[in-house]
């Protein structure tokens, strides 16, 4: 099976370029032959004008003595007498006899026979025995000097004296016309640059949008764009609204299920006092406790959802200072030891809270299972975003990683949770279309390494 390629242009201005190189040039090589034609009838009407003059150096030169025609010896164009020359002249009769030629004709044989029809001039082409081309113009005589005659004047020319001027020509069309052609396609560069700036303003407003500069697009583009961005605006704002009622939803969810989850648990204790409802209270206690959890979970998960529109970029230092500040003191008598590994102005292209809530849970986890030492290291490269968070713990073995980034899962069981924190980590990765890998650490743990997208768009 054959697999087909296409080429993909994905600059619009490569695009609309690649249409004009192709218009352009199929008009240059339609204007080449035209010029080229243009150019021959011209020099042709000019060699007719030449050869009408010659005739008429002959009908001036002619003379009827007793009804027979005399030349001079002496022709007022020397050209005429020149045996080399390239100038051919003959007189015939109106029956197409040859009176007579001029010198410069003797070694001419040409296939010609004027036609005596009352046409009055021919301008043609005819060839000579050897091949030769020639211009004719052929003008007939009815009165010379006030006599009556009726004579064919003819007058030649090779066509080969104007073959290195048409080839001339040829080569300095293909040279004009080549250099207009680059000429014009740098001015249609320029001015599509030109006519694209717009497009280029509105990506770079676009970007804003995504980085949170700004709220919505301007009105300070073209009319053709106005429709787009005003619909643009229109869905932004919609989202923004459908996300503040999606969170102020989720409030009112969580805080009308506090109370009774707040009831139950009381009944769990006051049960719990009681020999004979011990059992019971304890499973009521664990369901109650699964049930706040889960529903912790299915907030978190919809609540940190990626924006469609969106693009959002937070600095790392400051946010996982915060975090080992607080986990710091959750775990002081374990006196670990945290060294960082990445640049200080580092960013990271997810939202904020969701990188609090990413980080909080690999982190709670690594101070947890570590015996001493965590390191956390991060760098950016053109396509990505990578994480890395190490410990020096027990690790986690190769078989199971899979299986802890399921929810409710858990390879330690004497700490207390239902394991769902990781699979929080891996809806909130999945969310912004990066992976989770689970790999040995160097530490002599597990590393958790994540990789985010960058999702740029070159402009």
């Amino acid at each position: 099976m054959h697999t087909r390629r296409y080429l993909r242009i994905s600059s619009l201005r490569m695009r609309l370029m690649l249409g004009a190189v192709v218009t352009v040039s199929l008009f240059m090589l339609a204007l080449f032959p035209a010029l080229q034609q243009v150019f021959t009838a011209t020099l042709e009407e000019s060699i007719e004008q030449r050869l009408a003059a010659d005739a008429s150096a002959l009908i001036s030169a002619a003379r009827i003595t007793q009804g027979q025609l005399r030349m001079p010896e002496k022709l007022p164009d020397e050209e005429f007498d020149i045996l080399p020359a390239r100038q051919l002249g003959f007189i015939y009769d109106n029956k197409g006899g040859l009176l007579w030629r001029s010198r410069s004709s003797e070694n001419v044989t040409i296939n010609y026979q004027p036609k005596y029809d009352g046409h009055g001039h021919d301008f043609l082409r005819a060839k000579d025995t050897q091949g030769r081309e020639f211009f004719i113009y052929d003008v007939e005589v009815d009165l010379l000097r006030g006599q009556s005659a009726d004579f064919s004047i003819v007058t030649m020319q090779p066509v080969s004296d104007y073959q290195s001027m048409y080839d001339s020509l040829r080569q300095q069309l293909y040279v004009w016309l080549g250099l207009a052609l680059l000429l014009l396609l740098g001015f249609l560069w320029l001015g599509l640059g030109w006519g694209i700036r717009s497009l280029r303003s509105l990506s770079a407003e676009l970007d804003d949008v995504e980085n949170g500069k700004r709220a919505s697009l301007s009105d300070e583009h073209p009319r053709e764009l106005l429709r787009l961005t005003r619909s643009l605006n229109r869905l932004l704002d919609s989202e923004r609204q459908q996300s503040e009622r999606y969170r102020h939803s989720l409030d009112d969810l969580a805080h009308s299920l506090k109370t009774p989850l707040a009831v139950l648990q009381g009944v769990g204790e006051v049960l719990s006092v009681q020999p004979d409802s011990a059992e019971q209270a304890h499973i009521l206690q664990g369901q109650v406790n699964r049930m706040s959890q889960q529903i912790s979970y299915q907030l978190q998960r919809a609540s940190l959802r990626k924006s469609g529109l969106l693009r959002y970029s937070v600095k790392l230092q400051p946010l996982l200072e915060s975090l080992l500040d607080a986990l710091g003191k959750v775990y002081r008598d374990k006196r670990v030891q945290v060294s960082q590994v990445f640049a200080t102005e580092l960013r990271v292209p997810v939202e904020k809270g969701a990188l609090l809530e990413l980080l909080g849970n690999i982190l709670e986890n690594a101070y947890r299972l570590c015996i001493s030492e965590i390191r956390i290291s991060a760098h950016l490269t053109t396509s990505h975003c990578e994480l890395i968070v190490e410990d020096d713990g027990p690790g986690v073995p190769a078989h199971q990683r899979e299986r802890i980034l399921k929810r409710g899962e858990r390879l330690d069981t004497q700490y207390p949770g239902q394991g769902i924190g990781t699979a929080v980590v891996k809806d909130i990765i999945d969310s912004y279309g990066g992976q989770l890998f689970v790999e040995d650490s160097v530490l002599g743990g597990a590393q958790f390494r994540i990789v985010f997208p960058l999702n740029q768009i070159d402009t």
